[in-house]
């Protein structure tokens, strides 16, 4: 059971994980020891989250999502299975919680008197500029 946040855990059968070779650090290991996860968590059909955190989460993913909701993490930053797993968790945890806080709610707000002037005076400026590159004509006399 992974705890995510004081309402979100996680049971073990919802992850599941996939050793692959990792083309990161290893040494003489790289090509012979499989040390990389691919850990796939189908946000979709876990009844571990609420929706509004499931359809958070969706978002958040972007491409790590699959078409059928399943969201796709591979770690190979370390040489080891132990550290790469961990940490394959601890970013799947790391984006579930992001996904659980609500979004802050923005509050409309109007331009100051004073911020509509500067922005009037900068247009009348580059105005000033643009007609001054303009060809003067030339006078018939």
């Amino acid at each position: 059971m992974i705890r995510v946040t004081e309402k979100i855990f996680l049971p073990e059968g919802e992850i599941r994980e996939r050793f692959i070779r990792s083309s990161g650090p290893g040494g003489q290991n790289v090509n012979k020891v499989a040390t990389a996860v691919q850990l796939r968590f189908d946000v979709r059909h876990s009844p571990s989250l609420p929706d509004a955190v499931r359809e958070r989460l969706v978002r958040l993913a972007g491409r790590r999502m699959t078409g059928e909701g399943v969201l796709i993490i591979e770690a190979r930053r370390f040489r080891t299975r132990e550290r790469n797993r961990e940490d394959a968790r601890e970013r799947l945890a790391g984006l579930i919680r992001k996904a659980a806080e609500p979004a802050r709610f923005r509050r409309e707000t109007r331009p100051t008197g004073k911020s509509r002037e500067r922005r009037l005076e900068f247009k009348h400026q580059r105005s000033r500029v643009k007609q001054s590159r303009k060809k003067v004509p030339s006078s018939e006399a």
